[in-house]
């Protein structure tokens, strides 16, 4: 289950493992799904789902015969959970598959042509392993949660469960009537059939990955909060939490869109509803319908689920419209999100507040690093073997645009990412794709800055020594480069003086490119106090002293 490492808390949650493993999913580039047609029968009388899945393919090859998606084995070890499929066909024709090790192959009536469209129906039964929570709220009240991510969309959902595949979808739910029903998208039915039957019927018309699906069926109050530029923000909590969950959502959700479209771009979905679920701690960035662990919610609304808010909003830019293709560049969505949470943090509360949340990063960055010490944010990873994330996916990531927003400056900053974001909007992307974009708008070579702080495990170490010649008027001062291993990092370190009766330091800058450098400055007075990056935009853990 995926945990939102707060900004404000020791991320220690998360399991690294210890040998990194290539991506060995079967991305298929000769079919592209555009449009998945969920229906699902849901009962209180046990467990099992009856589902029909539509799925809408494009063969941009011609000659394919057959074709994989990802469907979860009921089986023995599972407790016989896991889905059966009933059968497969296209216009009521039946066609041949086998469902086994956790794929299903579904051969074709005769080979594709190049571009040509089918739709296939897939039937199936059975009572989720994984994946759809079936269960009791916290207030002991039966309830249907999923949660996809990272891979776990297969275990209930006939799909391709790999962040490459973007597409849209539509929710169609049979369900006892007591409960009301959200999903991603717009409500474009709600109809009672009879015998205590009722179907919902949601359908988004923006592309995204298996992971951002989301079904949620419980006894919920609803709240029509407000409207972003004609869209719905909506707020779905427990009835029974009702006055709490209220009032706890009823902000920031309007401040945030507004920040981000004006910062990054539109927003790209047709509503954005806050739900209350038992099924993830934290938050999860489902798109349109965002899910946030039921404990949250407690009518205070503190500074908590204030942030975590935040965090799942910014997500919808970062992660859900712009998705990385693969799992090696999760910190694209993961270390986005974060970095963004505290941008929003600095235009709405204050510079000292932004402050404080990058402090309190850094040392989560160092205090993960000790535990994970091979952990690159960039990496070959697949989340069939591993985990995909650890807190320094999150922190460090965040991390690294708050460097990298000093070194290009803010205005080119702020132009990369809205360029990045308008060019890979509702499509897939890679970290060097984000480079790229911010290459064009500095005019910067920057692949060492991503190589040193993305694709390697090491943090700097960089301590500094200093005096000051009265006869000679000069500052001189000595950096030293103390990480472990033979890694040294070229990159810029700051110095700041103070002089007497000042409390604001004069900075000064140099280029560390190896294990050692002395560099001499004219300063007209002995400093009262010298500091070592004053203004806090250096990952290193280094210390100073005065020789």
């Amino acid at each position: 289950m995926k945990k939102i490492i707060s900004l404000f808390t020791v991320a220690a949650l998360f399991l690294i493992p210890t040998i990194t493993k290539a991506d060995s999913y079967p991305i298929n580039k000769n079919i592209d799904i555009k449009h998945y047609a969920f229906e699902l029968s849901l009962s209180d009388n046990n467990d099992e789902i009856i589902g029909t899945t539509k799925i809408t393919i494009t063969f941009k090859q011609a000659g394919v015969e057959n074709f994989r998606l990802d469907l979860i084995n009921k089986t023995l070890d599972r407790k016989d959970k896991g889905m059966v499929v009933d059968a497969v066909s296209i216009d009521n024709i039946s066609l041949g598959y086998m469902h086994q090790n956790d794929a299903l192959i579904i051969n074709l009536p005769k080979a594709s042509a190049l571009n040509q469209t089918l739709v296939f129906t897939i039937k199936y039964h059975g009572i989720p392993f994984d994946g759809l929570r079936i269960g009791a709220t916290m207030f002991g009240d039966r309830s249907f949660f999923n949660e996809n991510w990272p891979n776990r969309g297969r275990h209930w959902l006939p799909l391709i469960d790999h962040p490459y595949e973007k597409a849209t979808s539509e929710f169609i739910v049979k369900a006892p009537a007591h409960y009301k029903v959200v999903s991603n998208g717009l409500l474009l039915e709600e109809s009672d059939l009879g015998n205590n039957i009722k179907l919902t019927h949601w359908k988004q018309s923006i592309p995204v990955s298996s992971w951002l699906y989301v079904l949620g069926v419980a006894d919920f109050a609803v709240k029509y909060v407000d409207e972003f530029k004609g869209k719905s923000i909506q707020t779905w909590v427990y009835s029974k939490n009702r006055e709490a969950g209220f009032y706890d959502f009823d902000e920031p959700t309007k401040k945030v869109l507004a920040f981000y479209s004006t910062y990054v771009g539109p927003y790209a979905y047709e509503k954005l509803a806050n739900i209350q679920t038992p099924s993830v701690h934290g938050g999860m960035e489902t798109s349109s319908a965002i899910f946030y662990g039921e404990d949250l919610v407690t009518g205070k609304r503190d500074e908590r689920i204030r942030n975590v808010v935040i965090h799942e909003i910014a997500h919808q830019w970062f992660g859900n419209a712009i998705t990385e293709t693969t799992w090696d560049d999760a910190w694209l969505s993961e270390g986005f999100a974060t970095f963004f949470t505290l941008l929003f943090i600095e235009n709405e509360y204050g510079k000292e507040e932004y402050k404080k949340g990058i402090v309190k990063a850094k040392k989560t960055v160092f205090d993960l690093a000790l535990k994970m010490p091979n952990f690159s944010i960039v990496s070959p990873r697949a989340a069939e073997k591993e985990e995909v994330t650890s807190g320094l996916t999150y922190q460090k990531g965040a991390w690294v645009l708050h460097m990298l927003r000093d070194l290009i400056g803010e205005a080119n900053f702020k132009k990369g990412i809205q360029n990045y974001y308008a060019k890979y909007f509702n499509a897939n992307t890679t970290t060097d794709e984000f480079r790229m974009e911010m290459e064009k708008v500095s005019g910067k070579d920057l692949k060492l800055f991503f190589k040193q702080w993305l694709y390697q495990p090491i943090n700097p170490t960089i301590n500094a020594s200093w005096n000051y010649d009265a006869g000679s008027k000069k500052l001189s001062v000595q950096l030293t480069q103390a990480q472990k291993g033979d890694v040294l990092f070229n990159t810029p370190v700051e110095i700041g003086y103070y002089k007497t009766g000042s409390n604001t330091p004069t900075i000064l800058k140099m280029n560390l490119s190896s294990k050692q450098q002395s560099f001499s400055f004219s300063v007209a007075s002995a400093p009262q106090k010298v500091e070592l990056d004053p203004r806090n935009v250096l990952l290193s853990d280094g210390s100073i002293r005065k020789d």
